[in-house]
């Protein structure tokens, strides 16, 4: 009852501040017809107040590339890496030569252009020449672009027979990932999610010769210089598969196969070599060596130190543990994935155990 009586109160008090409002108005003498209309003096502080946000557009474009440009991806770890870091150059450069100077255009010619009882604004119907103008430029640079990002991805996605690429199936499922070697044959056996049992996380068609010599790995090797095609399933809702270092993503589609391919040129541990990667590693450690302080204190677990890996990521929110969906990518020589390969178990192998 109480809650009913302090909402009516509330609904009464607002009706009395609207009565109040209304007789005050009444009560205010007659203003003038161009009252509304704004002054000389209103257009010239809306003027200066345009050219200077102009400015500070600039300098906060400014202050940002000073204050977070080191947050930007190292370099690029795969050969198609550097076609992508030069298509988004590109790209960019021209964004922003374009907004900066739109920018400028709009806001001077608001300064320039301000109101002026001097001055009378001119009524301009249509003007053919400019509106070709400003409609054929645009076409011109955006079908550059286009195509140029249409020849890039092309580059990257075909790939010939020839070039023999090593097989690697990346299983995609809330909230983990799995990869699966194609094992000597270089042919992954048939899957299917209705398969799935025990130990059989993945769906693999144990009857299928091709899948005998498969492995499945929680952690994903690549031997450097070695061209891989990634078969991308998904169990369950939509994922994708994003390798930021390596420039590469795809969606993982429940009920269809998808694909990517590249090739590693930078070791996991030339990476860990590279100085932007150190001066990070050194800021995150500091951090949680701080942090650390503080867990100690209160007697909880302390944060590992942390060390530079290649990552799987998942890029679709897919649920409540996206956040926590990604797996280590280890580069390496040949000879040390061959070695490491030699040590995983096949299918065959792990449903006998």
């Amino acid at each position: 009852m109480t809650a009913y009586l302090v909402i009516l109160v509330i609904i009464l008090f607002g009706v009395a501040v609207w009565q109040i409002n209304k007789v005050f108005k009444l009560l205010q003498s007659a203003q003038p017809e161009d009252s509304e209309v704004a002054s000389d003096k209103d257009n010239n502080t809306q003027g200066y107040m345009m050219l200077g946000f102009v400015f500070f557009i600039y300098w906060i474009l400014a202050y940002c590339f000073w204050k977070w440009g080191n947050v930007l991806l190292p370099v690029a770890a795969s050969e198609h890496g550097l076609e992508i870091d030069q298509l988004m150059l590109v790209t960019m450069v021209l964004i922003f030569v374009v907004g900066i100077l739109t920018q400028w255009l709009l806001h001077y010619f608001a300064f320039v252009y301000r109101g002026s009882k001097d001055k009378k604004a001119l009524f301009y119907a249509e003007n053919h020449r400019l509106e070709f103008i400003w409609t054929i430029i645009p076409v011109i640079v955006l079908a550059v672009l286009i195509i140029y990002g249409l020849f890039t991805w092309t580059d990257i996605m075909s790939f010939d027979d020839d070039d023999d690429p090593m097989v690697v199936e990346l299983y995609a499922y809330q909230f983990d990932w799995r990869a699966r070697y194609a094992g000597v044959d270089n042919t992954l056996g048939e899957a299917n999610v209705r398969l799935i049992e025990g130990v059989n996380q993945l769906g693999v068609d144990v009857s299928d010769p091709n899948a005998q010599d498969d492995k499945v790995v929680t952690e994903l090797h690549l031997p450097i210089g070695k061209k891989v095609l990634f078969k991308m399933r998904s169990q369950d809702v939509l994922h994708s598969a994003y390798m930021p270092h390596f420039r590469a993503q795809m969606n993982c589609v429940p009920g269809m196969i998808t694909q990517f391919a590249y090739t590693p040129n930078i070791t996991t541990k030339d990476m860990r070599l590279d100085e932007d990667v150190i001066a990070k590693v050194t800021h995150i450690n500091e951090i949680r060596t701080a942090k650390n302080i503080e867990l100690i204190a209160k007697g909880e677990e302390v944060l590992e130190m942390y060390d530079f890996e290649f990552l799987l990521l998942c890029n679709k929110i897919c649920g409540s543990n996206h956040f926590n969906m990604q797996m280590n990518i280890v580069v390496e020589t040949e000879e040390e994935f061959n070695a490491w390969i030699a040590e995983q178990a096949t299918i065959a192998e792990t449903l006998k155990k």
